[in-house]
């Protein structure tokens, strides 16, 4: 989900063809809506494949579409289908066949990502375009006529409607019905809480995803966000309803917000901005927010002296106190992901944060409670992270060494722990097909993971009702599972919610 900038760190690239290969299910690539369960090429589209260019990355997708990257700087999209609502409209109406989607920009674009419904893409000049649900379109200059402001009390009626879609795509209940394979109904412990806690479903899904023309309305074209002066970004991410975006201060640059949180020097990386819908604490913004409509920058880090002395302390053996703030580890943020309801970034020092739903454990902080701000994930202080995945209820993320640790809801064995009980504490993976085994990369659907270890290896697990483990069949998996990918070498993954993208070096 990718969203899942952070998760998502590309090895090292070659000079070798490149390949893009696609499992999962994707409405509009076969007539008999069949899903792929092994990995197939997906061909570069005729229109862009000329002279010397070629794939460049992947972006995984959303909801029953797939978005990647050619080495000229287009965003390439496909799989929508005219059934499948605002997943039509947000994915530029490409079918089978991979087509540039027409943003109205002559920048290249350098990195992407969508959630249930809406993307958001990044240019090599630090531009940031969004497009989709309403709701998650910042108010800001709009290219191509169309209003991103709204407020109708239809559009409210519709956005509670799209609330209550995302609570049945990530109930296991809802899929009992539906999935051919299902391992456990519900996590060993919580059940009771989540019958309590969870949001009533209001509207069948069936209605409310071949309703297009009410969904239509409710969507806003490409329109370019607006942030501070000076403010380049460098990465993006989406979750279910919200967007994190991750500032490039490769210039030096000097921005303020309202808390006077200063940053100024030289850097690759460093400030989060965040917009949408806030209900559970995903923005981190220290509140229930509903929808924030301007980018708002993330609280993530303290003054980085109080992160310094703070680190320092640590280094010298000494306690700190439960009532410091235990989010100043770091100077600057260097990795984002947004999940369904939930988001996790990354600092300079290996730190990982994490706010927002907290119900099945997917903040790592403990307990069930949802993080209305951004909180160090303490058990893992002393393990430099590397990268960090988001899926609808689980949190993966990988250290320097190459050990992978997942947390949250595990009901189709997406942690990879070979159960399926839920984890609020970060937990190691200690499979035996991924033993002596480091992990680079790794990447979060709804409800499936994937990770390439530094041999080359890509590993899958989870949810597998649409072959989105590309294992062959449509049987979930508890513990990590090698994809067979013979005569190529994976550079990158990305997941969207029912399917697998990989970027790969055609061997010779």
């Amino acid at each position: 989900m990718s969203e899942d900038y952070g998760g998502d760190v590309k090895m090292e690239e070659g000079s070798k063809e490149r390949l893009v290969l696609m499992w999962g299910y994707l409405p509009g690539i076969s007539n008999q809506r069949s899903p792929l369960v092994s990995p197939e090429v997906v061909k570069l589209p005729g229109s862009i494949g000329v002279g010397n260019d070629s794939w460049k990355d992947v972006s995984g997708g959303g909801c029953g579409f797939a978005m990647a990257i050619s080495e000229s700087g287009k965003l390439i999209t496909w799989g929508s289908t005219d059934d499948m609502g605002l997943s039509y409209v947000t994915s530029g109406k490409h079918g089978e066949i991979p087509e540039p989607f027409p943003l109205q920009t002559d920048a290249s674009i350098v990195q992407a990502a969508a959630g249930w419904a809406h993307c958001v893409a990044v240019t090599d000049g630090g531009d940031v375009y969004t497009w989709g649900w309403k709701e998650c379109v910042p108010t800001g200059k709009v290219v191509g006529g169309h209003s991103a402001e709204g407020g109708s009390g239809s559009e409210n009626d519709t956005l509670e409607r799209h609330n209550s879609l995302l609570t049945e795509q990530g109930s296991p209940q809802s899929q009992v019905s539906r999935s051919s394979v299902y391992l456990s109904g519900f996590d060993s412990k919580g059940g009771a809480e989540e019958n309590t806690k969870r949001r009533r479903i209001s509207s069948s899904k069936h209605a409310a995803e071949s309703s297009t023309s009410g969904d239509e309305t409710q969507a806003a074209l490409p329109c370019l966000v607006t942030l501070n002066p000076g403010i380049r970004i460098a990465a993006v991410a989406a979750g279910g309803r919200h967007t994190l975006a991750l500032s490039d201060l490769e210039d030096e640059i000097t921005s303020q917000d309202s808390d006077a949180l200063l940053f100024t020097g030289v850097s690759d990386v460093g400030q989060v901005w965040g917009w949408g819908y806030g209900g559970e604490g995903q923005l981190g913004l220290g509140s229930r927010i509903r929808v924030v409509s301007t980018p708002h920058l993330v609280p993530c880090l303290e003054s980085p002296s109080y992160g310094k002395d703070r680190i320092s302390a640590a280094s010298r053996g000494n306690v700190i106190s439960e009532g410091q703030n235990c989010k100043a580890h770091g100077s600057y943020v260097k990795g984002i992901a947004c999940g369904g309801r939930h988001s996790a970034v990354v600092t300079d020092t290996g730190a990982l944060l994490t706010f927002g739903w907290g119900l099945y454990g997917q903040c790592g902080q403990g307990s069930t409670d949802d993080e209305l701000s951004p909180t160090c994930v303490s058990s893992l202080l002393g393990i430099q992270i590397e990268g960090v995945a988001t899926g609808l209820w689980h949190t993966v993320c990988i250290s320097t060494e190459g050990d992978v640790y997942a947390f949250g809801g595990n009901q189709f064995g997406q942690l990879g722990t070979g159960a399926e009980q839920a984890e609020t504490l970060p937990r190691v993976l200690e499979a035996p097909s991924m033993e002596d085994k480091n992990a680079k990369v790794v990447s979060c659907g709804a409800r499936h993971t994937a990770v390439i270890t530094d041999d080359g290896n890509v590993f899958c697990w989870g949810w597998n009702k649409y072959g989105q483990l590309g294992l062959g069949d449509v049987i979930d998996r508890n513990v990590p599972c090698q994809v067979a990918m013979d005569g190529c070498l994976p550079k990158n993954v990305a997941c969207g919610w029912w399917h697998t993208l990989v970027l790969a070096d055609l061997l010779t």
